[in-house]
């Protein structure tokens, strides 16, 4: 991998210096011997050809009067995939050869000002990273290193001249989603030996990230590093869950210096794993760690219940959701590391709940956009770096996040926007379904994907996939006649609702059984789905949901429903008052279930519901139980498109044997918390309502016999206004401010 450096002269006292720098497919920018910044894997990946990110900096404290250097490392990162023997790749693609631009301006006291820029006079040479790989890993050799390379007083008249480089293609975009970075360190908590010259190192927690070393030794010697998820029969690391083999693998090498203590991280290649294998002398290593890589976004919910179960999966599910934020949300932190679409709006509110995304949820569209087609198609995956086949690439379920996931950042964030800047993206890709469709119905693509069902994973088994895409075409057809308006477009919502119309006719014409009351096949993936998007006759709604608790039931309270599905599953139960039946469905540790995947030793979410030792450990699928969390346990259900008074909506369920519950959410409109506790018959229910804003706040189903506010009986409380009782359930309305309610059953 090059190294680039250049030398410039600062003659007088500095204002400010701002650096502003691009380097492809990843760069590590110093001055003076100084990193600029503490983050990682930069840029982030886009599509090249259409949009290069560049970072900017405020270097002005390290640079000096007189003689100063920068010096920049390039890796490959997703921009440059080659296949090399004995590396494991998934996949390969090229934009090109790596390249670099940048630009450092500097205004001086003075008032004048200065722009030092590359050009052909930067020296470049081949660096100690000798391989660097998305995919395979990094090697480096530190008897390769050139001390002060990237300091004012080096001599590189060795070193030959840079190459002038046409750019990808791509706009240059300044770069606002929040930096990958080194967010957590994990230590062994034990360490083996199965083998001579072999130690293994179980950092407690699947995750990703890199190794770093600490070690010394003689010069030449060689540490080899493989992480993985799993180990096998005989204790030593395998590869196998991500289909890598020792033929084909991913690796960390070292070469050392020999000259004292070493340390040592990769640079531009990181993975998934838990363990950590090191070939070599065990004498040479001093310390081994892991570093947890993600996207520093900020940490906006909190949740905890007195049900351990649910905390351990709780964690299960944020330890998968912050490994797959690396630029884009991506499905694993190994095999594949690709941007498929549907997570982004199946569990975009499971992720909003706890994490600040607007920036990350704003590039996303921005990748789906550049990815479009010329025919309207989003295909299944954003940046589309390879391109499949089939299903693989057109499936509606994925390729609707392009208004899905854009409206349910709306909802959280109230930024317009991005409906505005992708409305024609949106409207395109609309129309490309609808000439897909026959008689309003689609009835293609994955469908539910990973249902369970006879024979192995895959494409949905138990629903028709006319089901699952024409649902979510539903869904966005409905949402489309709202964005419309949003984004200024309103000569447009009357066709989004006329066309909304005649696909629910259609639909139900197609799929419902009006003597059975349900849908299609009855699997709980064709009963949800429909519920949720608002498909049911008004007056089968009850009906409907009664069969889908039922198809729970009969299933001994197990999912059947898929990676599309279960978000709706968990969405109907919980809209449907039935909390009881997802606890249920929660509380249990066999298979399929969280809990046996946490028997199993899982630390992440897994590609599959057995934690099946063939597939993935740390998989961004299946999480849809978070959003329950929040909007059912705790009842914080925020929407930023709704009224006033129901943009928040507190509605806690009581369930099973919980007997407490604290939840906080940092909102757009300030922190909202709700938290209660049972005693016998009585709950204690705490409320946090921001100053300026109002909440319904809806007490649990059954509690409405003597019902205090603040110490002070609720029918005379002065905060309290439109008190309602219906069927068993008390609400009412309230402004910013703290509240305690008690009841009793």
């Amino acid at each position: 991998m090059p190294l680039f450096r250049d030398n410039f002269v600062v003659r007088k006292a500095v204002s400010k210096a701002t650096l502003r720098i691009s380097g492809l497919g990843q760069y590590e920018a110093h001055i003076n011997t100084h990193n600029v910044t503490d983050a990682v894997l930069t840029p982030g990946w886009t599509d090249y050809r259409k949009r290069v990110l560049y970072d900017t900096y405020d270097v002005s404290d390290l640079l000096v009067q007189g003689k100063n250097a920068i010096g920049v490392l390039l890796g490959s990162g997703m921009y440059d995939v080659r296949e090399t023997k004995g590396r494991y790749t998934k996949f390969t693609g090229s934009f090109g050869p790596l390249k670099l631009i940048a630009q450092l301006d500097v205004r001086y006291v003075d008032g004048t000002e200065e722009t030092i820029g590359t050009d052909a006079n930067w020296r470049t040479t081949p660096g100690p990273i000798t391989f660097s790989s998305a995919y395979g890993g990094e090697d480096y050799d530190a008897r390769l290193e050139q001390p002060g390379w990237d300091g004012p007083a080096f001599d590189a008249a060795a070193w030959g001249h840079s190459e002038l480089s046409e750019s990808p293609g791509g706009i240059l975009v300044p770069e606002t989603i929040p930096p990958v970075k080194p967010m957590e360190r994990f230590d062994p908590v034990a360490t083996t030996h199965p083998a001579p010259n072999v130690t293994v190192y179980d950092l407690g927690q699947n995750f990703s990230g890199w190794p770093e070393i600490e070690v010394s030794g003689e010069s030449g010697t060689r540490v080899k590093m493989i992480a993985g998820e799993l180990l096998d029969s005989h204790g030593f690391v395998t590869q196998h869950s991500v289909n890598a083999s020792p033929d084909d693998e991913n690796a960390f090498n070292y070469v050392l210096r020999g000259q004292g203590l070493e340390h040592w991280h990769p640079r531009f290649s990181y993975w998934g794993f838990r363990y950590v294998q090191v070939d070599g002398p065990e004498s040479v290593i001093r310390r081994l760690d892991g570093q947890f890589l993600h996207d520093a976004v900020g940490v906006t919910g909190s949740f905890k219940t007195s049900d351990e179960l649910l905390n351990r999966i709780h964690r299960l599910i944020n330890m998968a959701m912050l490994s797959n934020m690396v630029s884009v949300l991506t499905d694993c932190p190994h095999r594949e590391k690709l941007g498929w679409l549907e997570q982004t709006h199946l569990a975009g509110a499971s992720l909003m709940y706890n994490y600040d995304l607007s920036a990350l949820y704003a590039k996303m569209a921005d990748d789906m956009q550049d990815a479009q087609l010329p025919s309207g198609l989003v295909p299944d995956i954003a940046p589309e770096f390879p391109v499949f086949d089939g299903a693989f690439r057109d499936s509606p379920e994925w390729g609707i996040a392009d208004i899905l996931s854009t409206w349910t950042a709306y909802q959280f964030y109230g930024d317009r926007d991005p409906l505005r800047k992708h409305y024609d993206s949106m409207a395109r890709y609309m129309s490309y379904l609808r000439g897909k469709s026959q008689n309003h119905i689609i009835a293609y693509g994955l469908g539910d994907w990973y249902d369970i069902g006879p024979g192995e994973p895959g494409p949905s088994k138990l629903t028709a996939k006319g089901v699952t895409a024409t649902a979510v075409y539903y869904q966005a057809l409905t949402e489309m006649a709202r964005i419309t308006v949003l984004s200024g477009h309103d000569e447009d919502a009357q066709g989004y609702e006329q066309e909304a119309a005649q696909v629910r006719s259609a639909f139900n014409q197609q799929y419902f059984h009006s003597d059975t009351n349900q849908y299609d096949t009855g699997s709980q993936t064709a009963n949800a789905m429909p519920l949720v998007v608002g498909l049911v006759p008004e007056d089968r709604r009850a009906a409907v949901l009664a069969n889908l608790v039922n198809d729970i039931r009969a299933h001994s309270n197990h999912v059947t429903a898929g990676d599309v599905g279960y978000h709706y599953v968990v969405r109907a139960l919980t809209d449907g008052n039935r909390s009881d039946v997802l606890y249920d469905m929660l509380n249990r540790t066999d298979k399929p279930s969280y809990g046996d995947q946490l028997a199993h030793g899982a630390t992440t979410l897994t590609e599959a519901w057995d934690a099946n030792p063939n597939s993935s450990q740390n998989h961004f699928m299946l999480g849809h139980a978070e959003e329950w969390f929040y909007r059912g346990l705790a009842g914080i259900d925020f929407d930023l498109d709704r009224a006033a008074e129901t943009q928040i909506i507190v509605h806690p369920a009581v369930v099973g044997d919980i007997r407490e519950v604290e939840a906080t959410f940092e909102s757009e409109v300030g922190e909202i918390k709700s938290g209660w506790s049972l005693a016998g018959d009585e709950i204690r229910m705490t409320v946090l309502i921001p100053k300026g804003a109002m909440a319904t706040i809806v007490l649990p189903l059954g509690f409405d016999r003597d019902i205090q506010v603040n110490g002070v009986p609720v029918q005379t409380a002065k905060a309290i206004r439109e008190l309602k009782t219906l069927a068993g359930a008390a609400s009412c309305v309230v402004s910013g401010g703290s509240f305690v309610f008690s009841a009793r059953r």
